[in-house]
């Protein structure tokens, strides 16, 4: 059954067969056909993207997951967006539920912030909407000059939690780092479950100096200032021990994060926790990236299970580690796409949700 409109046009952007399983999941619940289109690559390797029907006056929605090949998928999102724009469709929403280059969205050192070019790039294509999901920081939002409807998985994890997890009320939300207190905080609040935090563990590169400019300099210079200023050096910073703040002895333990890629520190927590008492433990994120050799690290690790969304396509992983496990987060991509095709308002999906959330 048709639940829109008339006027509506579904592609799928990824010329990758697995990628383009949550654009069929999403037509098939709103009830029609995937629009007709081909995305391939050249011998040299260009993209190339021929539309083969009619999008002109129509409210197109472009449906692109993040394969391994994260470049070619930028480009095939901008080179199909271009073409619906020069074939005069009406509308352009682009459904990207794990955004690429998010975690680049801080200045570091003499870098850039290529969430900011992505945004631009996009935008300047001929994007009108963009649909997203669990945004790495939540202020990418303001590198857009469009409306940007950024969606919470957070309600399907715990639904599985409650429905998955038989004696989830024996259970201890876990934040694997302080950055991720809040969200840990979050989900522990919503299920009447205490919290604890890990503290301590080896930094990754991408909270190492967030500020990233390294100023003031680390040794002194005397000759380029004046010689009556002196400018404080800054303490440089020190790990303490690794510490598990809360209570997770003779408890599960649920480590929740938004983005699930090298696991070395998923893995590390895992161990830490069971050090401390934990009789079973369980991941939960919202992009399972799951690069390289994360399955076989899963596998071999004190993880009992991952469970991801599938925002992003990750069945070879899954068939590498039986502990994988995903959520289904199709309908409120299909309800975002009706909502904003017939013109209804979406705040229907952000019920309950906080700025901190």
């Amino acid at each position: 059954m048709n639940h829109t409109k008339g006027g509506l046009v579904i592609f799928t952007a990824n010329s990758h067969p697995s990628s383009r399983e949550l654009g069929k999941r999403i037509a098939e619940r709103l009830g029609v056909e995937l629009g007709k289109v081909q995305v391939y690559q050249e011998a040299n390797r260009e993209t190339r993207v021929q539309i083969q029907e009619s999008v002109r006056g129509k409210d197109v929605f472009v449906i692109q997951t993040v394969s391994k090949d994260v470049n070619t998928t930028i480009m095939e999102m901008l080179i199909m967006v271009y073409a619906c724009r020069t074939s005069c469709a009406r509308s352009i929403t682009g459904v990207l539920p794990y955004f690429p280059y998010s975690k680049q969205c801080k200045m570091r050192k003499r870098g850039s912030i290529v969430s900011k070019l992505i945004a631009s790039m996009v935008c300047k294509a001929g994007l009108t909407h963009l649909i997203t999901m669990d945004l790495h920081q939540k202020e990418i939002q303001g590198f857009f000059n469009i409306p940007v409807d950024n969606l919470r998985a957070s309600p399907f994890l715990l639904q599985y939690i409650q429905e998955e997890i038989p004696d989830y009320r024996n259970a201890v939300i876990v934040a694997k780092s302080p950055a991720s207190a809040k969200r840990a905080q979050s989900f522990a609040e919503r299920l009447r479950l205490g919290i604890a935090v890990i503290h301590g563990e080896a930094q990754d590169a991408e909270s190492d100096q967030v500020d990233g400019r390294h100023s003031p300099p680390t040794v002194k210079t005397t000759g380029a200032i004046h010689p009556s200023m002196e400018i404080p050096l800054l303490i440089p910073k020190e790990k303490p021990p690794i510490t598990v703040v809360g209570d997770v002895g003779g408890r599960i333990a649920i480590i929740v994060d938004d983005i699930i890629d090298n696991v070395d520190s998923f893995v590390a927590a895992a161990e830490t926790l069971k050090e401390r008492g934990a009789y079973k433990i369980f991941v939960m994120a919202t992009h399972g990236l799951l690069s390289s050799d994360a399955p076989r690290f899963i596998e071999e690790s004190a993880i009992d299970e991952v469970v991801v969304t599938n925002t992003i396509p990750h069945e070879l992983q899954k068939l590498q580690c039986p502990k994988i496990k995903t959520v289904d987060i199709s309908m409120i991509l299909s309800e975002a796409i009706r909502r904003i095709h017939n013109g209804e308002s979406m705040s229907y999906l952000f019920r309950n949700i906080g700025v901190d959330d």
